[in-house]
């Protein structure tokens, strides 16, 4: 074993980069045993320098993150201070002088993994990110490494622990959205602020950090279609459960039938209870993987939290700091596909429609009419029929489910069904997946 450390600088000292400090301490040796080498935490940059961190010696604390990157001793930068600026600046800065980069900033490679790789590639440095999509479960490495030689033609996740605990309580309970939420925000699951989990932003920057290694293409955020689950209501959730099924907020990444273009989306969909997704319960996360020659593989466990989310940072900084030993770097961006992504609109998937109508006759044809004008095929009807505020009769509860059909179909069709007189309102939209 070489005695000389190998030195690394940790950028952030929160509830992930705290773990990460301690994992280095408490098994020193076996990590060292692993590697081939010692690890020196070497400096831990922080906003604010005078909280107490157990277990750091206060003389590595310093809040000039840049200085510390600029350092020309550093082997591995380490950063999960999360965020665009400084992050990109100061990853960037850490390529040129010399370090290679453990990152679990899912936002930063989203918007511009792009600028990060083409700096690595430049100087010949690595840039492991493990921990920026499903927290502990190996994922990003199994996709880019041990599925290299297949051809990766969908990914369906759940890969927000928040979100999946919320709609898991509304199902198991009857729960609403507001209750659920509150449940969560109690526990610690979600945030002062869930405006990144409920309103589908973190899932999406997953999505378009998968969809790039699955399909070896640039995924930016701005690629991936979000939509929330603040509309998903304990109706859609009782109808999802007459149709066997749960409602996900799933992560959809496709290649084409043909092969030539992709898609990626996050959005609320019905899955069968048949579905390995569908009993994925309180906040783990998992991801359905389809490939050609594997067939189908899941992966699934915790999401999110310190400990989980250090587990695949740790894990990363191993294997930089072995290609840093044996003089080599591993796998770099794959994106020579360069195929494009496909909008909402031209994916095709099936609906679930619910609609408030006037109880009378000839609705039911009517509504089928908007239906086969735009072409999409309608598969089930449920109608029931319902008292209004005054505890009379006139109103139905109009459930359709349709065949595959594009999704500007189906846009075209709601928009033409808001236009007869005999519609009230549409209640909800809602895809059916995973069948």
């Amino acid at each position: 074993m070489r005695t000389r450390p190998l030195k690394v600088a940790l950028l952030g000292c929160g509830v992930v980069g705290s773990e990460v400090a301690r994992i280095m301490a408490t098994h020193a040796d076996d990590l060292a045993a692993r590697i081939g080498a010692p690890l020196e935490l070497a400096g831990v940059a922080v906003r604010r320098p005078s909280r107490v961190r157990e277990g750091i010696d206060p003389a590595l604390i310093t809040t000039d993150a840049t200085a510390l990157v600029k350092r020309g001793d550093i082997d591995v930068v380490v950063e999960v201070i999360g965020g665009i600026e400084p992050a990109r600046t100061l990853i960037t800065t850490a390529f040129e002088h010399g370090a290679s980069v453990v990152s679990a900033n899912k936002a930063l490679l989203a918007e511009d993994g792009a600028t990060l790789f083409a700096a690595a590639e430049k100087h010949g440095k690595d840039l492991y990110y493990e921990a920026a999509v499903a927290g502990a479960i190996p994922l990003l490495r199994p996709l880019r490494e041990s599925l290299a030689g297949d051809k990766v033609n969908r990914v369906l996740g759940i890969v927000n622990g928040t979100t999946n605990f919320i709609l898991d309580r509304m199902d198991s309970s009857g729960a609403g959205y507001s209750e659920a939420l509150d449940e969560a925000t109690a526990l610690g699951y979600a945030e002062a602020d869930p405006t990144a989990d409920v309103e589908g932003f973190d899932a999406a920057a997953k999505a378009a950090i998968l969809a790039g290694i699955a399909f070896h293409t640039r995924v930016r955020l701005d690629d991936v279609h979000r939509e929330g689950l603040t509309e998903v209501t304990a109706a859609d959730i009782a109808s999802a459960r007459r149709m066997g099924c749960t409602v996900k907020l799933l992560a959809i990444c496709e290649r084409a039938a043909d092969g030539k273009s992709v898609t990626a989306r996050v959005h609320p969909a019905m899955i069968p209870l048949s579905h390995p997704l569908a009993s994925v319960r309180e906040a783990y996360n998992a991801v359905f993987v389809e490939a050609e020659a594997a067939g189908q593989l899941m992966f699934y466990g915790p999401g999110a939290g310190g400990p989980p989310t250090a587990s695949a940072v740790v894990g990363d900084l191993v294997a930089v700091c072995r290609n840093r030993l044996g003089e080599s770097t591993g796998p770099g961006e794959s994106a020579y596909t360069r195929l494009p992504v496909n909008s909402m609109a031209e994916v095709v998937t099936r609906y679930h429609i619910s609609l408030d109508v006037a109880d009378k006759p000839g609705v039911l044809a009517q509504v089928a009419t908007v239906f086969a004008e735009h072409d999409v095929s309608i598969d089930t009807v449920r109608q029931q029929g319902r008292l209004d505020s005054e505890g009379l009769g006139g109103e139905a509860s109009l459930v359709v489910v349709t065949h595959r059909a594009p999704d500007a179909a189906l846009s075209g069709t709601v928009e033409a069904l808001r236009k007869l007189d005999t519609v009230r309102g549409v209640a909800s939209i809602m895809r059916v997946e995973g069948e």
